[in-house]
Order: C-alpha cells, then structure tokens, then sequence
C-alpha cells in the first residue's frame, strides 16, 4: 500500500499544473510570522513546558492556533501561554481571547513588545488540488535533534513539509481540508499553505495509521477562520488573486515584450512603406507641377521675347518715318515685353524645386510621431493594478495616486535614482520586514513595485545599508544619478527574485472619490 502510495504521489507531482507547486521563498516568507505556542508551568522556583503547539500572526501582535493546544492553560489557571518566534530572542507571554471548541479555532494575544509579519490568507475557495505546505514544530523533530527542556523557549526556524490536497470534508463538526503534508504533534495550529505562501487552512490533527497505511491530515478550512477571525474584530489581510511562480510571471512577461517588440517592427515596417509610397506620389506630382510651370513660363517668356522683337522693330520703322509717338509707344512696349521675357525665364522652376517640393509635402507625414510626447511627463496620475502582469501575495493593491516630473521627482517631494536608464527608489522600512524597489517607466506610463520578504537577520543589513545615505532632494544638482548610485549597496543584498511583484498602468485622470486611492509610497 506505502509503494501504491508513493506511485499515485508522483504520478500527481508529474499531472499537477506548474502554479501549484509551492514556491520555497514564499513558504519562507510566511513561516517568518510561525511561532511556537507554548503552555508554561512553574513549580515556584523555575518555570518550564508542560506542552506546546504552533501558531501563526494574524496581526503583528495576534495569533491563531488550535484550541486544543491551549485547553490546558484554560483549565489550570495555574499555567500560562508563551509564544516563540522563529527568529530572535523575543518570547513573550500572550493571553487567549477567544476560542472556538467547535471549530478547534483559539486566539491568543502577544502581552509585550514582540510584533510578527501577518501570513496572508487565500480568499478563494479551498481548492480540490494542488502541492501544499505544512509550517509549525513537530516534537518528533525535537526529539531527533536532542533538544534539552530549556531548548524549547529559544528561537528556531519552524519545519516546513510538503504533500497534496486530498480533499475538502467536515470533520469533527468543522469544515476541513484533507492533505498529504506530514504533521506531527506540535504541528497543531500552524498553518496549511498553498504554493503562494497563503494560508488555506489551519492543521489540526492527523487521520490514524496501522501498519502500511498511507498517512493523511486534516486543517480547519479558511471557511471557519475567516467569519472567527471577523467575529473577534480581526480584519486579517486576505488574497484572492491566482496563484502565479514568478519564474510563470516572467516568462509571460518576455512573451509580451518579444509581442511588443514585434508589433512595433511591424508597424515600423508599415510606417516606412506608406512613407515610401507617399514620397514616390509626392515625387511624381512635383516633377510634373515643376516640369508644367517651366514649360509655361518658358512659353510665356518666348511669346514676349517676340512681342518685343515685334514692338523694336515697329519702333524702328516708326523712326524713318519720323513718328514720335508710335516711337515712344512701340519702344515703351518692346522694352516692358523684353522685361516680362526675362522675368519668366529666369524665374522658372528649376529642377532642384522638385525636391524642396517633395520635402515640404513629406514634412507633415514624417513629423506625425504616432507615440505620445505627454508620456514622458505624465504630471499626476492614478496607477491601477494590471493583474495579468503581477504577482501579489500578501501586499495591498488599491490604486496609487503618482506625480511624475522631469528630472525623477515624484509627488513633489520624492527623488527617484535614475541608473542603467531605470527609475528607481529603494525603500527600507522600520515597521515592516520587506524592502520594495518601486520603478517608474516615463515613457511607458508603467510603475512597477518589486516587493522583498526578508527575514530579521536580513532586513537588518538592509537597514544598516540603508542608514548610510540620506537621498538628495528633488532639484538638487545631479540628484538622480547619486540616487541610483547610494541605492546600488541595498539592492546588492537582496535576493535573486522578488516574492511579490505589482505592476501598474499609470494613466492621467481625476480620483474616483468612491475608490480608494494611496500615495506613491515613499521612505522619507
């Protein structure tokens, strides 16, 4: 039975589609906000575990977990719950809230300073299928590692299992999900994610093995915790986007820079044969207008050639006969024909008119730029979220209001650094353990967000980098270039990829009150 299981496992890993294996970076992402829930006792001299489960932030300060895992602390009032991050030294004690018997749903609350990134939760429905993640801290692992007691209240980055959605079923009078991603005791309360890092449910317990029996688990479906969660007042931060790896992302994203790049040769090559057969039209009307008015002219300049050689020769004869007046009018008359004569010839087009006139008729055509010139100078915008182009797992996407001006000054306020020929500004924030690289393209409209989930150890040297430098304001001499020089040091030591990427089409236009709408984000 184990070997038809194992078979059956990776002929699903084989059929599965490619978004629903789960990305490593973001099952690390969300197990950063895991922690261990510990039910503490003491015997007046020295406090030490009486169990412990896992658990995951909600909020920074807000946890969710089994109720199982905190019955005892519930009961005893002599026993008390402590919570343990994955990273640092920061365990603190947390009390319970609410809980939920039924559903085998319990709230705790951080009593001290500790604050923890919230995990995301899937907004869609659970699905039937699909490559999946157990996080929390099993005791087996525990025990194979040796851990002593005391080993128990320090820091330790949780385990992470995978398997596969068997199903959605109720059990135990709570809607649940049946999955293939090993838990263990302890694993109680940690959450069950799918391949974005998104939590789809909570684990609660496993279904029994004998023998050679293909091990299965249940979690308490999102179907029970998001109406708990809103029944205690918790708005917890949920996503209902597709599941996309961001190696899919990019793929898509080549294909529709090599479609673009195509349609522009095409509409190039278009462009360059309508400017060809106009120019060839524009040649062919001015060589005949040109050869038509030298023909005309040269006409009119021989027939007043010969009228003047007609008025000379009248005024001659005129001489002998000794008439002044027919003298004075037939001489008046040959002069002003030779004149007209010599004005007509010498004024006719020449052929090097032909060209100057082809240009003037062409200037207009070629001139015409089909690409926006406001593009380059958008002023105020709103940028609204192009799904088919981002990846979003746990950050907001309401439209983002962006002044652009020339020079990489953003909202009036805000210097991008401007390096390779990209618009950018790093931003390293205090109160979130994520570093975003915002991009702006002018010439496209397109404000892009790539969003980085770091743990502690490493947002602190992204702080510390950041710390180095102040950004030079907007106006000030060569600010952009120093910009995109001081950024390079933080951009340096974040990773390969992105866990999140937004992409947003920028276009003039007055807010929609209705719509909620934030401010380009900024550092300063």
């Amino acid at each position: 039975m184990s070997r038809l299981f194992a078979l059956v496992v990776a002929l699903l890993t084989l059929c599965l589609p490619a978004f629903a294996s789960a990305d490593q970076a973001d099952v690390d992402a969300a197990a950063r906000g895991v922690v261990r829930v510990v039910i503490i006792g003491t015997d007046g001299r020295e406090v030490y575990p009486v169990s412990h489960g896992s658990g995951f932030a909600v909020t920074s300060d807000t946890i969710i977990t089994n109720a199982h895992v905190v019955r005892e602390a519930l009961l005893d009032d002599t026993l008390t719950i402590a919570v343990v991050p994955s990273e640092g030294d920061e365990a603190e004690y947390a009390k319970a809230i609410s809980v939920d018997p039924r559903t085998d749903l319990a709230l705790i609350r951080i009593n001290g300073p500790l604050r923890l990134p919230r995990l995301t939760i899937a907004g869609r429905t659970d699905p039937d299928s699909g490559e999946v993640s157990s996080v929390g801290y099993p005791m087996n692992v525990d025990r194979a590692q040796g851990l002593e007691i005391g080993d128990i209240f320090k820091s330790q980055p949780p385990v992470k299992s995978r398997g596969f959605i068997s199903g959605a079923r109720p059990a135990r009078q709570f809607d649940s999900i049946l999955h293939t991603a090993p838990i263990a005791r302890g694993n109680s309360g940690g959450p069950l994610l799918d391949g974005c890092g998104r939590v789809i449910g909570v684990n609660s317990f496993g279904a029994d093995s004998e023998g050679g029996d293909a091990e299965f688990y249940f979690a308490v479906s999102t179907r029970e915790l998001l109406p708990f969660l809103r029944k205690n007042g918790i708005e917890p931060s949920v996503n209902s986007l597709p599941c996309r790896s961001m190696a899919e992302l990019d793929a898509a994203e080549r294909d529709r820079m090599e479609r673009e790049q195509a349609e522009a040769r095409r509409a190039l090559m278009e462009r360059t044969n309508t400017l060809s057969r106009q120019r060839e039209r524009a040649q062919l009307e001015a060589e005949i207008a040109v050869m038509t008015e030298r023909e005309n002219a040269m006409a009119i300049a021989a027939l007043l050639l010969i009228l003047s050689l007609a008025s000379g020769f009248v005024a001659w004869q005129s001489r002998a006969e000794g008439n002044e007046r027919r003298i004075m009018i037939a001489g008046t008359l040959s002069g002003l024909a030779m004149l007209g004569a010599l004005g007509f010839w010498f004024t006719r087009p020449g052929l090097a008119d032909i060209d100057g006139r082809v240009a003037a008729t062409m200037q207009g055509s070629e001139d015409d730029d089909p690409a926006d010139p406001a593009l380059a100078d958008g002023g105020t915008m709103i940028c609204s979220l192009v799904e088919s182009r981002s990846r979003v797992t746990s950050a907001m996407t309401d439209d983002v209001e962006f002044g652009w001006a020339e020079g990489g000054c953003v909202n009036e306020r805000t210097q991008y650094g401007l390096s390779a020929g990209d618009w950018t500004r790093v931003l390293v924030p205090d109160d979130e353990d994520a570093v975003s690289v915002n991009r702006y393209d002018p010439a496209t409209r397109t404000f892009r967000t790539d969003r980085y989930l770091l743990s502690r150890s490493a947002m602190a040297n992204a702080r510390a980098e950041r710390s180095k430098y102040s950004p030079p304001k907007c106006g000030e001499e060569n600010a952009a270039a120093r910009l995109g020089d001081m950024q390079a040091a933080v951009i340096g030591l974040l990773p390969n990829a992105p866990n999140e990427r937004l992409v947003y089409s920028c276009n003039v236009r007055k807010p929609d009150p209705t719509v909620k709408v934030l401010q380009a984000p900024t550092d300063e």
